[in-house]
């Protein structure tokens, strides 16, 4: 998300942004968002993501949407699109929309430098709120280095942290494991600005 938004405006005048614009935005208290398009090594970590875990989900209950489906965190309003979501059961959807889901079991977001402090910190915050969230995983893209974080009791997170491609991080939420050679499999770190 960028630091300050491009305008102040309703919901209805988001979600009509949104439908006839070419940039995707988040939308908090009012405000819109840009968000920047992802580099080479962050499209192709979300398309590795996006591969193992379907493969992994064909016949189960869950399914992974990548980064155009939009999450409402209906406790906060914060309207903003993860990188890889997985809903588990039926999608439930908000405001009358089938672009925008609020049941989220596990989400993903690859860091930017832009957006790393904000991803663990502040969205993280808003995540947390979601009551079906059994998962937050937030990968670097210079570098092998994921942090999971999993829900445990109410109100706590248990976070484990990757930083050798020989990793496996085990989804027991969704009976899914990412091997981190596979997540980060063709990635050529000297290229990542």
């Amino acid at each position: 998300m960028s630091a300050v938004p491009e305008r102040f405006l309703s919901l209805e005048e988001y979600f009509l942004l949104e439908e006839t614009g070419e940039t995707k935005h988040e939308y908090y208290q009012g405000a819109a968002y840009a968000m920047t398009g992802g580099s080479l090594a962050h499209n192709l970590i979300v398309a590795n993501i996006i591969g193992q875990l379907y493969r992994q989900l064909d016949g189960k209950a869950c399914t992974v949407y990548p980064s155009d489906l939009r999450l409402k965190v209906e406790a906060t309003g914060l309207y903003t699109y993860p990188d890889v979501l997985v809903i588990c059961g039926p999608a439930r959807t908000a405001d009358r929309r089938n672009d925008t889901v609020t049941n989220p079991s596990v989400l993903i977001e690859v860091l930017s430098p832009s957006t790393e402090d904000y991803d663990r910190g502040k969205k993280f915050q808003h995540y947390r709120t979601i009551e079906t969230l059994r998962d937050y995983l937030v990968i670097a893209q210079d570098s092998i280095h994921v942090e999971h974080y999993s829900r445990q009791e109410k109100h706590q997170w248990l976070l484990r942290e990757f930083t050798q491609a020989e990793g496996v991080m085990h989804l027991a939420s969704i009976g899914c494991s990412l091997p981190l050679a596979a997540v980060y499999e063709k990635v050529a770190f000297d290229e990542v600005e």
